[in-house]
């Protein structure tokens, strides 16, 4: 229903559902970023119409035969109406032609598994062979750890798809969104040539625990933060997530 409140987990501020909806899940009181499914982040960045669908109808298998695996793909596809944890494809973003794919958090926490990892290097392909800028917005936990040496094996083929595609002349940029951890991070996500984030959005290789037990140390506050990459050059640029597309135009617009 329309007429549907929500509290602002942020701000504690009450929210009209639809205007949330209106905004692609950013808070109008405060500009919290709420997640954001991949159909409405391509809806938001590319031009109406434009997106086409590429390499639909993949599924992931269960190598390992782990426990609960295939139903848990079954009902996040109930969920999410998706293949996998990413939508991939070519559209438009400001009449210029690019290859994207963005990914799906809803979907098993976004995690990289085969089918992901196959999509974002055919996805590469593409913008190689075509000859289009290449955009791929992430979100996620990291690798999918239910298909185990498969899962891992994608940040092997993703790099080297993207080792291929940079020899050439088009530009890669990479979209930062909350959460971007793990084996996303540490190989498409972060291997650009323009890397942008959205604000407050989580990115790192691993939880913040686990770092500090396994260095010893004590962790500045808030380094996971896209604001703490920026500083420390890990990030390019934070852009507000309605300020997203036109920022991509800005960009695309330097090509000849």
């Amino acid at each position: 229903m329309d007429a549907v409140f929500t509290k602002c987990e942020k701000c504690g501020q009450p929210i009209y559902e639809k205007d949330l909806r209106a905004r692609f899940n950013v808070c109008p009181n405060c500009e919290f970023h709420y997640p954001l499914s991949a159909p409405e982040r391509i809806r938001l960045l590319t031009d109406t119409g434009s997106f086409e669908e590429r390499d639909g109808g993949l599924f992931a298998d269960d190598p390992l035969g782990f426990e609960d695996y295939r139903q848990r793909l079954e009902k996040a596809r109930a969920k999410t109406g998706l293949d996998d944890a990413i939508l991939s494809g070519t559209g438009a973003i400001g009449g210029r032609r690019v290859a994207l794919a963005a990914l799906d958090f809803r979907f098993i926490g976004g995690s990289m598994g085969s089918v992901v990892g196959e999509k974002v290097a055919r996805t590469i392909e593409v913008a190689g062979a075509e000859e289009l800028p290449l955009v791929i917005v992430s979100a996620s936990g990291g690798a999918r750890m239910f298909e185990g040496v498969y899962s891992l094996m994608q940040m092997a083929k993703t790099s080297v798809a993207l080792s291929r595609y940079v020899e050439g002349s088009w530009p890669y940029v990479s979209v930062l969104t909350d959460p971007t951890f793990g084996g996303v991070t540490a190989s498409f996500a972060t291997a650009a040539d323009v890397v942008l984030a959205e604000p407050g959005a989580r990115i790192g290789f691993t939880g913040a625990r686990v770092i500090e037990q396994t260095t010893k140390e004590r962790l500045p506050e808030g380094f996971q933060t896209a604001e703490f990459q920026r500083e420390h050059g890990m990030v390019d640029r934070i852009v507000h997530r309605l300020s997203l597309k036109g920022d991509l135009e800005r960009l695309l617009g330097f090509l000849p």
